[in-house]
């Protein structure tokens, strides 16, 4: 009798697939990021959040034609790695490594300027150095959020955000300054030129971080050739959908780019539209939502490190190294802590900028991926594998280039020392590119196995 490998059990289907991605795409993050969008626009995030879209929609096809060629758990390093081999494969991922670090950084430093703003005569770096200490003691004993609660809280985020958007088109339409509920000005702005709504694209970018996570469910999709492909999309648009609509009614209710506090502005604009008790109900929604995908974005990052140092991608005795008693990586969730403390001299445009240079270096790349091995390798050309592998492909790894180099100054020089580090230590590994660096089980921020992340949060 011979042994049959164990697989996952197919038991997805499309509207369990949608629902998954949409809860990595944080639905009140629209308004975690609104006071740095309408600034960069001059008053027109609903374009921002379009621009993304569609450089998102060129990436999504591109991950479901991958997802229906190759029907295993994959991401974009797997993806580089098949197609560029295993050099590059190491340098996309390196390059998403620099999310995993950034993330909780990112999201500790949102919930500290909304507490700030709630609470200004407690210091910033006060939140942020309780929500780097409360989460990481968290992470180290190794306590997880129930399923249930998981839910719970992405139902909550629902509905505060549905509450916000109702209150906005009261306000506007009844408020100080009545406005027709239907109108151009919230995508034009101030009149703002193509390269600030590329920049503030390049921002907006980040509330879509994980539309691809239902890569890594393949394994357990009924028909994932035909499932993935679709469910990408479905989560692409619908995201991109929600984030559209709650831009253009907040931008509608309070139009223009002039932000008092530009880090919280949803803040002041839920205390204008619903008074002190709606503000009360905002805040916590929105910082439970982000202690929640805080402590998961850590948790991220401390399994990523484990996995890479079991694999000997980076030293062993550090970062392979599980606690006897804890069963936790607590030097790793530690480094992501300590990593973290730079929020304290960070602004959240600039570490939202840093997380997105590893994400649109890896959408380029998958994009690049359909070109090496849908189209290069076709066995014949036609109309339809033209434009499927090649000119959609092509499309969106422009549209993502462009946007990468819209980022933030700041965040490109981080991004290229980085990648410039990764590229030494990458040829120490191989002994100048001599041989294969190890294979590892990189995952795009917030990626990870279905019990142990919380849905709906970041």
């Amino acid at each position: 009798m011979t042994d049959q490998p164990i697989g996952l059990t197919r038991t997805l289907r499309l509207p369990s697939v949608v629902l998954f991605g949409l809860a990595y795409m944080t639905p009140m993050i629209v308004f975690g990021t609104f006071g740095i969008l309408a600034q960069k626009t001059g008053g027109a995030v609903p374009t921002a959040y379009l621009v993304a879209l569609v450089a998102v929609l060129l990436t999504a096809w591109s991950y479901g034609r991958m997802a229906a060629s190759y029907p295993v758990a994959g991401s974009a390093y797997t993806y580089t790695r098949r197609a560029f081999g295993g050099h590059a494969g190491f340098l996309v991922g390196w390059a998403i490594l620099l999310d995993y670090f950034f993330l909780p950084m990112a999201i500790w430093l949102i919930g500290a300027a909304y507490l700030s703003a709630a609470f200004p005569d407690v210091p910033q770096w006060v939140w942020i150095l309780a929500f780097i200490g409360v989460t990481s003691a968290i992470n180290i004993i190794g306590i997880r959020l129930a399923n249930g609660v998981n839910i719970v809280l992405m139902l909550v985020q629902f509905a505060v955000l549905a509450a916000f958007v109702a209150l906005c088109v009261r306000y506007a339409l009844a408020g100080p300054e009545a406005r027709p509920l239907f109108s151009a000005d919230p995508f034009t702005g101030n009149g703002g030129a193509l390269p600030a709504y590329l920049a503030g694209a390049a921002i907006a970018a980040y509330s879509f971080l994980g539309f691809d996570a239902v890569t890594t469910l393949t394994e357990e999709t009924v028909d994932p050739a035909r499932t993935i492909p679709k469910a990408i999309m479905l989560i692409a648009l619908l995201g991109g959908g929600i984030f559209i609509l709650a831009a253009y009614f907040t931008q509608l209710a309070f139009p223009g780019g002039e932000v008092a506090n530009v880090d919280s502005a949803a803040f002041d604009i839920a205390k204008a539209i619903g008074g002190d008790v709606f503000v009360m109900l905002f805040l916590a929604g929105l910082i439970v939502a982000q202690f929640a995908s805080g402590l998961s974005a850590q948790a991220s990052v401390g399994r990523l490190l484990l996995a890479m140092g079991r694999d000997d991608v980076l030293p062993k005795s550090a970062f392979g190294y599980v606690h006897p008693i804890l069963r936790t990586p607590v030097f790793n969730i530690a480094l992501a802590g300590a990593v973290a403390l730079a929020a304290l001299k960070l602004d959240v445009t600039t570490s939202t900028s840093f997380i997105n240079f590893g994400a649109f270096v890896a959408f380029i790349f998958v994009n690049l991926s359909v070109i090496k091995l849908l189209w290069l390798r076709a066995p014949e050309q036609s109309l339809g594998t033209v434009i499927g592998a090649l000119v959609v492909p092509v499309m969106g790894a422009l549209a993502n280039l462009w946007l990468l180099v819209s980022l933030d100054e700041h965040a490109k020089l981080l991004g290229l020392v980085w990648l410039a580090v990764g590229i030494v230590y990458l040829a120490w590994l191989t002994r100048m590119f001599s041989r294969q660096p190890p294979e590892t089980q990189f995952r795009e921020a917030g990626d990870a196995p279905i019990p142990t992340v919380p849905p709906g949060t970041r």
